[in-house]
């Protein structure tokens, strides 16, 4: 196997042959030991698209898993989700003898005729732009794994017409329960999170002293990848920490550095607009009027 190579796994059962395991006991959903996964020489040299949902925990274990542009580091208490379709790539240094955790693995098909088969896919961390694994406290841990282990002995059992249902509800409350540790990450890496909106500060005022008047408006997009984070890792720690995605962020800054000029400068209404990276000077009065309830020119008036 190349380093370019790009290996899709279909079905669980296929996910099973490949990595020693035995047959699933059902070929929609499968909650592996990952201490019973066997690892390969070609492992690390090839990367994967599965055609399923992957959720993982997994510990002690010496290596990096790639998923988009990030590299995540196999640390304790380490959450990953891959979603179906997407291209990612495992190298593992060496499996440490007491290497645990567990691997959740659910086919689409699952979840068909659920609502889960829509809503699953407004959960971020599925996607390529997320930035960061989940990294769970001990508290947090057992939490999920109690949801999994649920999960595991129903679909272990006797299946009737109810246990579809059930494992559904399981699955949302993992999910659900990661959304709201995820978030709480976000509340506990203050000083990381002020960094980085000092950061966005810097950026702003030199993108409105030096850029805006030939670049136009500053978009989330730039923003973001000036600070090498995503768009939506970027607008969910502004809301959380200023309540403001990264949009408004931009417009209130902007109106301030409006306010600066309108007051302490002779520019006109359309100069200021262009300084500001609007190419129409009634689309700047529009939007500054929507913020502050005045017109440019009300607002320097009443400096006068």
């Amino acid at each position: 196997m190349n380093n370019n190579q790009v290996q899709r796994i279909g079905t669980i059962s296929e996910y099973h042959r490949l990595r020693g395991l035995s047959k699933p006991l059902h070929p929609l959903i499968s909650l592996i030991d990952y201490r019973e996964i066997k690892h390969s020489p070609d492992t690390s040299k090839v990367s994967w698209v599965h055609d399923f949902f992957l959720v993982a925990l997994k510990k002690n274990i010496e290596g990096k898993l790639k998923y988009g542009q990030q590299d995540y580091d196999f640390d304790e208490g380490t959450m990953f989700f891959i979603a179906p379709g997407k291209v990612f790539r495992i190298e593992v240094n060496q499996d440490l003898p007491d290497r645990s955790g567990w691997m959740l693995l659910i086919h689409p098909d699952f979840l068909w005729r659920t609502s889960l088969a829509k809503s699953i896919k407004n959960y971020e961390y599925f996607s390529y732009s997320a930035r960061e694994a989940l990294f769970l406290s001990e508290q947090e841990e057992t939490i999920v794994l109690g949801i999994v282990q649920n999960i595991k002995r129903e679909y272990q059992g006797n299946m009737d017409k109810f246990s579809q249902q059930i494992i559904i509800s399981q699955i949302e409350s993992l999910l659900s329960y990661s959304d709201r540790f995820y978030h709480r990450q976000f509340l506990t890496r203050k000083i990381s999170n002020h960094q980085i909106l000092d950061k966005l500060e810097g950026l702003l005022n030199e993108y409105f002293t030096d850029k805006a008047s030939q670049n136009g408006l500053p978009t989330v997009n730039y923003l973001a990848d000036q600070l090498n984070l995503s768009s939506d890792y970027l607008s969910s720690l502004l809301k959380v920490t200023t309540g403001l995605n990264t949009q408004q962020h931009i417009h209130e800054k902007l109106v301030a550095k409006a306010k600066e000029d309108l007051s302490t400068t002779n520019l006109s209404v359309t100069e200021i607009a262009y300084e500001l990276g609007f190419e129409h000077s009634q689309s700047f009065s529009k939007m500054f009027k929507s913020k502050t309830k005045q017109s440019p020119l009300e607002f320097r008036a009443s400096f006068k």
